[in-house]
């Protein structure tokens, strides 16, 4: 009982209001979409009408410029032989110009002086265009010759004599079919009409010949019987439908524009099957939209009903699994902080491997450090002895030269002191700007006493300008580093022992170490922790070397593979550039 008073009270109203509501859009959206259309159309017919006219005038302009042409004009007084083959030189030159059909001097009688065709033109003494050109003003028409059924357009211009009356007139012919080929390309139907009712121009060549017939509804095609057609206004729009042919709208909005100077009216028919289509989609979304809506609120009453029923099981069930439910949520966040305090102590844990690795480092380095620095000390000994023995002389010169050699050692030192700290201690800076060629540099400065006392020769042409890179710059001399000492150690039993660094500088920044040692015997597992072909010992360490550089050159956003050359093994090292290549400032990341 309760089901048909709904249907009939609530969703029968609805659904005629949405389709009132839909055939409302439907109306309002084509009246749009035709406005669209006009505007298009009108453009579309007024560019092609222009271009019309504009080629008309052609014709008109040249039958003006000629008409007082002197070769021509001369015809009108005596007519030699040589007169007659210059004159008809003259105007079948002027034509193939142009394009017109046929240019012709005529007299006031209209007999044909000199003509581009040997054709004469049909009744021209007794046409309007030569009437009006014979009465001082430039004659048009256009019509259709009986012989050739040809559509042309004729234009008489008049020659006037020294005594100021009109003597002959110069007569261009244009065929239509040639003016209009430019214009059949276009999407838009256009066509002229001529003050008879007939077509007398078209883009669409099924159109030509058709007439209208005044106060009634039908079209007359050249021959058959009449076509009906309806007329029907939409707002200020008029649209035809009609059955024309297959490259014709069955249903089309009918534009004019007037054309005085030639004595036409143009007119286009523009297919309206896209403001029709606009519109049903227009409305069809709408009722969509209407009808969506509407059942998703009908649907909501229904449910709610029946989520009110079960909204009280679902309360009983909910009270039960509370209890299960909290328990279950205090194990969870229990696991949550044991597994953080894991990745804390796993991050801890790696830092102070890194760190263990750099002092492993320094402890190998140790004794080409010491050397490093004992030079510099004894020759500052030395030069001290010195400039005080010179000072005895008082030979200030030579003792400030001895002073000057003192401070370049103690710079030395200094700058060495710089980068055993800069290695050694701990670094928590963000990524920044970094020369990789200094980072090498300092690398090679800190190992250059282990290679020549291991008799390494050394490859390196630093670049002449600074390659900036992204990363860390203790970071990144720890992986120098860390690959310098592997590649001494991997040669330490190598007949020739020869290291080569190389960087390239491209879409990314990469750093190539080649030596000439015994290779490496499994390249896929060299980055794996606690993997070594050294004996494990104090001084061969545990294999986690390379591991570390992995991760510290994958921290950067780089990458660092291995392989083997036939002559030893090459370590690559890519990194991304930093995105401006200037320096900006004393960025160097690490610096002490």
């Amino acid at each position: 009982m309760s089901r048909k008073p709904l249907w009939t009270l609530i969703i029968v109203p609805f659904i005629l209001a949405v389709a009132l509501i839909g055939g409302t859009v439907w109306h309002y959206g084509y009246r749009q979409a035709l406005d669209r259309l006009e505007r298009r159309g009108t453009a579309d017919m007024s560019l092609v009408l222009g271009g019309l006219v504009s080629d008309l005038q052609r014709y008109r302009d040249q039958a003006v410029a000629l008409a007082e042409h002197p070769t021509l004009t001369a015809l009108s007084a005596v007519v030699t032989p040589h007169q007659m083959d210059r004159a008809r030189t003259l105007l079948i030159a002027a034509a193939d110009r142009t394009g017109a059909t046929a240019l012709y001097f005529v007299d006031a009688s209209g007999n044909v002086l000199a003509g581009s065709q040997p054709r004469t033109p049909e009744g021209l003494a007794q046409s309007d265009y030569f009437t009006r050109a014979m009465d001082g003003a430039l004659g048009t028409a256009h019509g259709i010759e009986t012989a050739t059924a040809r559509r042309v357009f004729q234009f008489a211009a008049p020659s006037f004599g020294n005594d100021g009356r009109v003597q002959g007139a110069l007569v261009a012919l244009a065929d239509a079919e040639n003016v209009e080929f430019g214009w059949r390309g276009s999407q838009t139907a256009v066509f002229l009409v001529d003050n008879a009712g007939r077509v007398f121009m078209s883009n669409r060549s099924e159109l030509l010949g058709w007439r209208g017939v005044p106060g009634d509804q039908v079209l007359i095609p050249p021959e058959g019987a009449p076509v009906g057609f309806a007329r029907k206004k939409v707002g200020p729009h008029e649209i035809w439908q009609v059955d024309l042919g297959p490259y014709l709208p069955r249903r089309a909005l009918r534009l004019g524009q007037d054309l005085p100077r030639i004595g036409m009216t143009g007119a286009a028919l523009v297919d309206v099957a896209p403001a029709r289509q606009i519109a049903a989609l227009q409305a069809g979304a709408v009722v969509g939209a209407l009808l969506f809506f509407g059942a998703l609120l009908f649907l909501t009453q229904e449910r709610r009903r029946s989520l009110a029923r079960a909204n009280a099981r679902l309360e009983g069930r909910v009270a039960e699994r509370t209890a299960t439910l909290t328990q279950t949520n205090l194990a969870l966040r229990r696991e949550v902080r044991e597994r953080q305090e894991a990745e804390a102590a796993l991050k801890r844990a790696q830092a102070e491997l890194v760190q263990a690795g750099k002092l492993r480092a320094l402890g190998q380095m140790s004794a080409g450090i010491s050397h490093e620095l004992n030079q510099p000390l004894m020759a500052i000994r030395q030069f001290a002895a010195n400039g005080g023995a010179f000072l005895q002389r008082k030979e200030p010169e030579k003792a400030a030269e001895n002073l000057g050699r003192i401070d370049e050692m103690a710079h030395r030192m200094s700058r060495i002191i710089r980068n055993l700290r800069a290695f050694v201690r701990n670094e928590n800076e963000p990524m920044g700007q970094v020369d990789i060629v200094h980072v090498i540099n300092s690398a090679l400065e800190m190992t250059g006493e282990r290679l020549r006392g291991d008799g390494v020769d050394l490859v390196w042409q630093a670049p002449a300008r600074p390659v900036w890179v992204r990363g860390g710059e203790v970071r990144l001399g720890q992986v120098m580093i860390n690959l310098i000492t592997n590649a001494a150690d991997a040669m330490t039993d190598s007949a020739q022992k020869r290291l080569e660094i190389s960087v390239e500088d491209g879409v990314q920044v990469t750093v190539r170490l080649r030596d000439t040692g015994p290779g490496i015997e499994e390249p896929e597992k060299i980055f794996d922790p606690f993997y070594s072909t050294k004996l494990v010992g104090a001084d061969d360490g545990m294999g986690l070397g390379l591991s570390i550089s992995y991760g510290l050159v994958q921290s950067f956003g780089g990458r660092i593979s291995g392989a083997n050359t036939g002559s030893g093994a090459e370590f690559t090292v890519a990194l991304e550039p930093w995105a401006d290549a200037a320096p900006r400032g004393a960025q160097r990341e690490g610096a002490a």
